[in-house]
């Protein structure tokens, strides 16, 4: 890859290199197969990949959003469906280092846990009647008053890794008090193995990223102690005005650049098989490689293009999130942007790959067909298409000049 990295970055470079070596060969496979690849976690746990977000004084090194942009980016490009599961985790642990929203204690024990134990953390927060929760809405999941704790009851659905899950950070409705007349939603921290949760299989045969163990978790009378129900906040009042939508929805902090970066590397698999199958087709009606005709020539250029335009974009908006602290409240719409452009680029290069390969790219033995479809999966990852361009739009129209009466810049 080229790219000036610095020291630091270049050994976290190096390391997701090798552990992306491990895992491409048994990727198609367990793609093939739709199952979850516990063993890929096992893998990132024993090479300090997965710890590399933590904090240092609970076992981890307090890797920046750039290092593990680039290595996500990396990861990506051999296996996306751990990446993405791996994704999930730097989201979690990333946002409690940057902004300590659960008590210091707890989350101390849970990063000690995961630097320990490896495995993954997730957010629990899909639900089949809820939506999407990047478009508001409070859980039906509830957690119940208990002694000593609380009693969850629910069931969500596409919990991304959940299989090799370690925690559960677990979005439920508690019931209506003084405080909070109207109910308040909160977050329970739940160990995988706990009494009454249950993980059921709900994404085989699903188009992408078919071993990304996205399934249904169900809680069934799981006691939580009362410190790991964290991040409590009161729901409004019925009808209450609400902030535009998309405004604080999941997917515009900066750590879910991570997942961006996912999306990257399986538009740039994409190319990279494409290009391999035009370099070795060599038509007797043509005499040579397919790869020295200029239409080739220039879908793979439609490819490389779109990526490293998105690219560009993904990693400079990492570098300023780590370097300039100042502009963080400026960066929403750069990040709701990365993802935007990453995904589409990954979604016009997988789909340029097609035509490449021509009748040959529906075959399991291109790749082209599996990239093609993991690309897919981006389009749903928050925040959404339109939710995206909407905190775009509102951020490029609050730096737009005020207009005068005859319609003109002021």
């Amino acid at each position: 890859m080229l790219y000036p990295f610095e020291p630091r970055t270049r050994r976290i470079v190096d390391l997701a290199e090798a552990l992306a070596e491990r895992l491409r060969p048994t990727a198609a496979d367990h793609d093939r197969r739709g199952e979850f690849a516990l063993d890929n976690l096992r893998l990132a746990h024993e090479a300090g990949y997965l710890r590399l977000a933590l904090p240092r004084q609970h076992g981890g090194e307090d890797a920046d959003v750039f290092d593990l942009v680039v290595a996500q980016h990396i990861l990506a490009r051999a296996d996306p469906a751990t990446a993405l599961v791996v994704g999930m985790t730097l989201n979690v642990i990333g946002r409690q280092r940057d902004e300590r929203s659960w008590p210091e204690p707890v989350f101390a024990a849970v990063a000690r846990d995961l630097a320990d134990h490896g495995g993954a953390i997730n957010t629990c927060a899909t639900e089949a009647d809820l939506g999407s929760v990047s478009r508001g809405g409070a859980p039906a999941a509830t957690a119940t008053p208990a002694d000593g704790g609380y009693v969850v009851n629910g069931r969500k659905i596409f919990v991304t890794g959940a299989p090799g899950l370690r925690w559960f950070v677990t979005l439920v409705r508690l019931p209506p008090s003084v405080a909070a007349p109207h109910g308040e939603v909160g977050a329970a921290l739940v160990k995988a193995g706990a009494p009454g949760l249950t993980i059921s299989d709900g994404w085989a045969g699903a188009l992408s990223l078919r071993s990304s163990g996205n399934s249904d978790v169900v809680y069934n009378d799981v006691f939580v102690r009362e410190e790991f129900l964290v991040e409590r906040r009161p729901l409004p009042a019925p009808g209450a005005a609400r902030p535009p939508e998309g405004q604080g929805a999941p997917g515009l902090g900066a750590w879910s650049l991570t997942i961006s970066a996912v999306y990257l590397g399986i538009g740039e698999a994409a190319l990279a098989a494409a290009a391999r199958y035009a370099k070795r087709r060599r038509p007797t009606s043509l005499g040579r490689s397919i790869a020295d005709t200029a239409p080739i020539q220039q879908r793979i250029g439609f490819m490389a293009a779109s990526l490293e335009g998105a690219r560009a974009q993904l990693y400079e908006t990492a570098r300023l999130w780590r370097d300039h602290p100042e502009l963080r409240e400026e960066l929403p719409a750069r990040i709701a942007a990365a993802k935007y452009l990453c995904t589409h680029a990954a979604c016009q290069a997988s789909e340029a790959g097609l035509h490449v390969a021509g009748g040959f790219s529906l075959t399991a033995e291109v790749e082209l067909e599996r990239h093609f479809r993991d690309a897919r999966g981006g389009l749903f990852q928050p925040p959404q298409d339109d939710l995206a361009l909407g905190v775009i739009g509102r951020d490029a129209l609050n730096k737009a000049p005020a207009a005068n009466r005859k319609g003109q810049a002021a």
